[in-house]
């Protein structure tokens, strides 16, 4: 069976869009997937009761990732600029898709696991009952309710 390029870089687009789906998943789960699930800023800001110092501690932490976050979705934005054109030249499951599909595999993993250090890092601030309260709350966003 004969494969066109046309067909191939459709191939390629639906795993890439599937890659930012999957990224865009992951970072809404942080804030709640479920009605009636609180998400994690909620629960941080508003239910855990947080001394002012904690607050302040957060604030940066969260400052921190947010800088790091926004650099993070650029380069997947640039990795999504550079698949189009290799799409576009290539015609096909080329070197060069290849190579901005890995790029953006790359800054997605990345992605990952800066927000996972993240919510561990806002984690350590808390007191032992505040953190039972926040890994409830990670873990019930991150798993899907059972029906």
């Amino acid at each position: 069976m004969k494969l066109s390029w046309r067909g191939l870089a459709a191939t390629a687009l639906v795993a890439f869009l599937a890659g930012v789906g999957g990224v865009w998943v992951g970072l809404t789960g942080m804030h709640a997937l479920h009605q009636g699930r609180p998400g994690l800023h909620e629960v941080v800001h508003e239910r855990l009761s947080l001394t002012a110092d904690q607050t302040a501690s957060i604030e940066i932490i969260e400052s921190g990732f947010a800088t790091r976050r926004r650099a993070l979705e650029i380069e997947m934005q640039a990795a999504n600029a550079e698949l189009a054109a290799a799409i576009r030249e290539e015609h096909g499951y080329g070197p060069r898709v290849t190579a901005a599909v890995e790029r953006f595999h790359h800054a997605m993993g990345e992605l990952q696991s800066e927000t996972i250090q993240h919510v561990f890092a806002m984690r350590e601030v808390l007191t032992p009952e505040q953190q039972a309260i926040f890994d409830t709350t990670v873990v019930d966003a991150l798993t899907p309710e059972q029906q």
